[in-house]
């Protein structure tokens, strides 16, 4: 059985008929009408049975934690003395293997206290059906008599609200009828204050297309468009979880709701007879659409998981028709609940006996693809991440990120001494004013300390417990203590004969090859040493002590901040060609003068574009070599702030470098701290500079470099003939890519602005 899906969810049918009369149930009023051959009730030898498969499932697939969903009919009807046994049994049968969330879904008409007393006993959520006001509740929600039931689901709610029952209150479930008033559906249902609503499209294939009163494709996402305004100017008082799950996929993360999305199901339903089948919106499309043929007494959960019909909703992207994955919301839709997918063959409808097919867009196709566009046209503005547009924010971001990746790496250590140690020194350095602050914020936003971070995280590279690792924290912290000026020794372990501390240079305390410990403070302005056994000495920027190389800086303008030309840290050999050895003085002057004339070549030539690459822009390290064709500068692995330039490159090389190598590393940059994309590499795209498709990274890679690189050959008389016509056409195929969150999408957007300025 490997490779099957585990079940994490079962939907458990303890009652076969209902109190109401909803002309819109699927469970009666569809094409299946199997309910009329099954038990009225579950029996107490379907219930063992059933939580034993479940344990057995849980044990075999080592699950945290499974979710059972009392359902019917009406679950209530099956009363409280046959609902304690199922609560019993399977609390007795997951007791140790796994934790067990119990919920029902109930139209609430039967809810007592008697009921709730039993459910808070086993902490069973309950979610209750309301389709809004008491005219939309009408509309469908009535007994057989044509009595009204909103009344009595109002008092249960009511109920369900107070004390002590108050935690056991999951939600309402909203049955969607374009016929109501949607404001006043919306209204009614966040009177009631409930932890979530679920709107629901009412069950429908191809076959039973939904009621469009107006005919229009679109009806039932103008109609939740219309709830989605009304929300959002009431400030969005509840958690809506259609809303929620756009909200999540727009941004690159998972579906909230089997009906978007495209997460696998991972649930299976249990009928009163014990029968297991798929999930229950199937009954929709033909009579046996949901059956497996298995039940629990003869068979395991892993046999449904095998089963074609469940494992053609396991496909995820490739589940869905050719025209869906052609469609840029794919993501977020889908392509819809796969019940509503369905047609039937060329035989006639299912009641032929033709079984047709669900290789195709769901019959709300168009009200998906317009309700999907809707939220994200309303949204996109507030959803980008802010890092996208505002570079103080892109830093902080960056800044977090190495903090909390080194708080992990902490969290790993198996107790070194010297690690240990070091680490409360920079807990001293934090607690010792803004001075100290501000030291500690500057080491660890040199570039390299992520390299180095990243390098201990990753299991194939180093151990953080090893005594190197060790080394680069206490140097991190030595580096901290002195920017600060701190009064607080910091013990380094050099190995080697020396220590190279962040941000600050290289100090020597011994010959090649050996190896020790010192101590460091602050002192007077500068820096001091003491050795056991050695008279203290100082070094430093004014104390001209041979032993100490300081890191060297260059200034890209009057009003920019200092770039260190970094060419001592060890982890500087993040990039993709080896680091130049430490610089001589005059090979550094000179690196110096050709960086001024790359820059004023730059800022003569795209004002706007060296602007921008000079934000950020913290460290400079010489490569060895020259540049290579369509290759000039080069982002360091996990460096925000560095880049890596040739150093025999020319002034005009040099000034490519620059503005290139920052695109990367700014494209790289924003990609650590927010999603532009998901699934990459799902979908391959042609690009217009490359002989094979491309994932959609590797596509905007290349339009974000190709843009900057486009507008400095145009100022310099150096552009060839079809430059911007192939941006232009990397960038149509991007606005319609499925993999881009609303993020991606509005750096596009950017990237399009950007264009036409150049062209003008």
């Amino acid at each position: 059985m490997t490779g099957l899906i585990a079940f994490r969810e079962i939907v458990l049918k303890v009652h076969s008929r209902c109190d109401l009369a909803c002309d819109h149930c699927y469970v009666y009023e569809h094409a299946d009408q199997s309910w009329r051959a099954r038990p009225k009730v579950i029996s107490p030898e379907v219930i063992a049975q059933t939580a034993s498969r479940l344990a057995e499932h849980a044990r075999t697939h080592a699950l945290p934690s499974v979710t059972v969903i009392l359902h019917g009919g009406e679950p209530l009807l099956a009363g409280t003395a046959r609902l304690r046994l199922v609560c019993e049994e399977f609390t007795r049968a997951l007791d140790g293997i796994a934790a067990l969330d119990l919920r029902m879904h109930t139209n609430g008409l039967q809810l007592s206290r008697r009921y709730l007393d039993l459910f808070a006993e086993f902490g069973v959520s309950v979610s209750v059906s309301l389709d809004g006001d008491r005219a939309a509740n009408d509309r469908h929600r009535r007994f057989a008599d044509g009595r009204t039931s909103h009344p009595l689901v109002l008092a249960a709610v009511d109920l369900l609200r107070t004390e002590p029952y108050r935690h056991l209150y999951q939600g309402l479930l909203c049955t969607i009828d374009v016929a109501n008033d949607p404001v006043a559906v919306l209204d009614a249902l966040v009177e009631l204050a409930p932890p979530r609503v679920d709107f629901l499209l009412p069950h429908a294939t191809w076959q039973t297309p939904p009621v469009r009163p107006d005919e229009a494709p679109d009806t039932y996402a103008r109609w939740l468009l219309r709830v989605f305004d009304h929300w959002d100017r009431r400030g969005r008082p509840v958690p809506v979880r259609l809303f929620d799950s756009l909200f999540s996929t727009l941004a690159g993360g998972p579906s909230l709701t089997e009906s978007l999305g495209l997460a696998p199901t991972d649930l299976v339903v249990v009928e009163t007879d014990g029968n297991l089948e798929q999930v229950d919106s199937l009954k929709s499309a033909f009579e046996g659409a949901a059956a497996t043929g298995f039940n629990v007494f003869d068979h395991a959960f892993d046999l449904v998981a095998a089963h074609p019909g469940v494992r053609a909703r396991q496909l995820g992207l490739a589940g869905v028709s050719d025209t869906c994955r052609r469609c840029p919301v794919v993501r977020s839709c889908g392509g819809g609940l796969y019940t509503h997918r369905y047609k039937a063959g060329p035989d006639g409808p299912s009641g032929s006996g033709a079984p047709g097919n669900f290789d195709n867009p769901s019959v709300y196709c168009t009200d998906l693809r317009e309700l999907v566009d809707g939220v994200e046209g309303r949204t996109s503005a507030r959803a980008s991440a802010p890092e996208l547009s505002d570079p103080a924010e892109l830093a902080g971001s960056q800044e977090q990120l190495t903090r909390d990746l080194l708080a992990l790496l902490n969290d790993r250590r198996t107790g070194d001494s010297d690690w240990e140690r070091a680490w409360r020194v920079l807990g001293a350095v934090e607690r010792a004013g803004q001075a100290g602050v501000d030291a500690l914020d500057a080491v660890l936003a040199h570039p390299f300390t992520r390299t180095w971070v990243m390098a201990c995280l990753d299991p194939g590279q180093e151990d953080p417990d090893t005594p190197s690792a060790a080394r680069r924290l206490t140097a991190l912290a030595a580096a901290a203590v002195l920017r600060g000026g701190l009064d607080l020794p910091a013990e380094v372990a050099y190995r080697d004969g020396e220590v190279y501390l962040p941000t600050l240079g290289l100090l020597r305390l011994g010959e090649p090859g050996t190896e020790g410990r010192a101590t460091l403070h602050a002192a007077d302005g500068g820096y001091a040493v003491r050795e056991e056994g050695r008279p203290e000495h100082r070094f430093g920027p004014a104390a001209g002590d041979a032993r100490w190389q300081p890191v060297r800086t260059w200034s890209p303008g009057p009003d920019a901040a200092p770039v260190a030309l970094e060419d001592l840290d060890p982890h500087r050999n993040c990039f993709a060609r080896p680091p130049r050895l430490r610089l001589g003085a005059g090979e550094a002057e000179e690196w110096r003068g050709r960086l001024d004339a790359a820059w004023a070549l730059l800022h003569a030539s795209v004002p706007e574009f060296a602007r921008a690459a000079a934000t950020g822009l913290t460290t400079l390290t010489p490569l060895a070599g020259g540049p290579r064709t369509a290759d000039w500068g080069e982002a360091g692995l996990h460096g925000p702030g560095a880049l890596g330039v040739p150093y025999a490159a020319g002034v005009a090389e040099t000034a490519l470098a620059l503005l290139t190598g920052r695109r990367r590393a700014g494209l790289q940059a924003l990609t650590e701290v927010t999603d532009l994309y998901a699934l990459d590499g799902e979908w391959q795209h042609p690009s217009p500079w490359r002989e094979r498709p491309v994932p959609v990274s590797r596509l905007l890679a290349d339009v974000h470099e190709r843009v900057a690189v486009e507008a400095y050959r145009r100022a310099t008389a150096t552009a060839e003939p079809g430059g911007l016509d192939r941006i232009n056409r990397a960038l149509d195929r991007l606005s319609g890519a499925a993999e881009l969150t609303s993020t991606g999408k509005r750096l596009v957007e950017q990237l399009r602005w950007e264009l036409k300025a150049v062209d003008a």
